[in-house]
């Protein structure tokens, strides 16, 4: 996958990638505003609205892990970076609690 994802971001560029994850944030946005917009929620629509997030979760994480190869920033770091955010986010909300 990481040859394939290195092969399409070579081909197309960084700038005009970078334009296009743009793109894919926005239907992710989209799809999850549907659910929140809805006035009735169905067994079926459910499981659609959940298929359509999935398919737009699945274009960002594409799209990132491009950048992610081509800056060769390995999933350690990303990793342990993430963590860092998680904690601090959850030290704030505690101290939310606490007021």
């Amino acid at each position: 996958m990481k040859k394939d994802l290195l092969n399409i971001i070579n081909h197309y560029g960084i700038l005009p990638q970078l334009k296009y994850i743009h793109s894919e944030y926005f239907e992710l946005d989209e799809a999850i505003l549907e659910i929140e917009k809805a006035n009735e929620w169905t067994p079926s629509m459910v499981e659609n609205w959940k298929n359509h997030i999935a398919e737009e979760i699945a274009d960002v994480m594409v799209m990132l892990k491009q950048f992610q190869y081509y800056y060769d920033i390995d999933d350690k770091q990303i990793e342990e970076i993430m963590n860092y955010k998680i904690n601090r986010q959850l030290e704030r909300i505690k101290e939310e609690n606490e007021r």
